[in-house]
């Protein structure tokens, strides 16, 4: 009985460092107080602010166009890194494997300035010009984000019965084909959770933005401004925009009814399953 007490007190414990900052920035996206602390009265003013701060909306725009599309390239290179590595030789796999392994546990900031290293070596010699820009960005967040689609496939396609692909064949079926109808419905799973992280990674990340951004997006001939440049940049010329505060709320707010939708989704899918099985029992 004690060591349950202490268990959940310790789980309680835990979830409140975790969400206090949060709730305490929630609390504080309804003053208009210039620094978290202060309280001018409850108001709703830093939403309607929020839309028309035109350098924030900007940012938002870059970050999430940015993750999206940089998440669908991700998502597609790697899963058909990991269909191809699953079906090449042991060899081959393996050092597929081990490669794909590296930038996960490697520190960002060397992949960041192995990246710059590059595209200034190629603008240099290539080019004669420099070369960052949108582009550069995409690049880099592909690289970060594709490892981790690849983790995500490829534990799909080791649970799946590898006869399958064959069979398909035999009965008619062109390579494309059976690619389309076997192989990736049953790594789908994978290639959706890949596909979710890595848009978080995107959103998430400073250092390999911060390192190879250039002009673009919605930003035009300025630099592309992310949201965690954008804070990083307000914080050394003074406070973090209160309208911030708002934004990080909504963000908070559409992300737990997210988790809670999948989560209803997950829960009536299981209870089918089980109706099914029974009915068959």
């Amino acid at each position: 009985m004690v060591k349950k007490i202490l268990g959940q007190t310790y789980i309680w414990f835990i979830l409140l460092i975790m969400y206090l900052p949060i709730l305490v920035l929630i609390a504080f996206s309804f003053t208009e107080a210039t620094n978290v602390g202060g309280w001018t009265g409850f108001s709703f003013n830093l939403y309607s602010a929020l839309f028309e701060n035109k350098e924030i909306l900007i940012a938002l725009g870059n970050t999430l166009l940015l993750a999206l599309i940089s998440a669908f390239v991700a998502t597609i290179l790697g899963t058909l890194g990991a269909i191809g590595a699953f079906y090449s030789k042991k060899r081959t796999r393996s050092v597929v494997d081990t490669v794909t392994q590296i930038p996960i546990v490697n520190a960002e900031i060397v992949m960041a300035l192995s990246l710059v290293v590059m595209f200034v070596f190629v603008g240099n010699i290539i080019f004669r010009a420099n070369i960052f820009s949108f582009w550069t960005l995409l690049i880099g967040h592909v690289v970060l984000a594709l490892p981790f689609v690849y983790t995500n496939v490829k534990p799909r396609l080791q649970q799946m019965d590898p006869y399958l692909y064959e069979a398909a064949i035999d009965l008619g079926a062109t390579p494309k084909k059976a690619l389309w109808k076997v192989i990736i419905p049953e790594c789908l799973p994978g290639i959706l959770s890949g596909f979710l992280l890595s848009i978080t990674l995107s959103l998430d990340d400073f250092i390999i933005t911060a390192f190879t951004r250039g002009t673009g997006l919605l930003s035009g001939d300025s630099q592309i401004e992310t949201l965690s440049t954008l804070v990083q940049a307000k914080i050394k010329k003074g406070p973090i925009p209160p309208e911030m505060r708002a934004l990080t709320t909504i963000i908070f707010i559409l992300v737990v009814i997210a988790v809670i939708l999948v989560t209803i989704y997950k829960n009536k899918t299981s209870n089918k399953k089980k109706v099914r099985k029974g009915r068959d029992i």
